[in-house]
């Protein structure tokens, strides 16, 4: 934790049919995204859930 608050550099993001992506959330760590990812992905749903690491271009 900084001065500023705490540090959440992981996101989930969303991506839709058209390519569009949204950020879902922020967390403190990997697992915690992965597992945000994981049960939104296993609603059915037709989107894509992937997790992220602020600062760090997408695979």
């Amino acid at each position: 934790m900084s001065d500023s608050g705490p540090v959440l550099p992981w996101l989930v993001i969303r991506q839709d049919d058209n390519g569009n992506r949204y950020r879902v959330g922020r967390y403190a760590t990997k697992d915690e995204a992965q597992k945000i990812a994981d049960s939104l992905d296993d609603r059915g749903h037709k989107q894509l859930y992937s997790v992220e690491r602020i600062g760090q271009p997408a695979l």
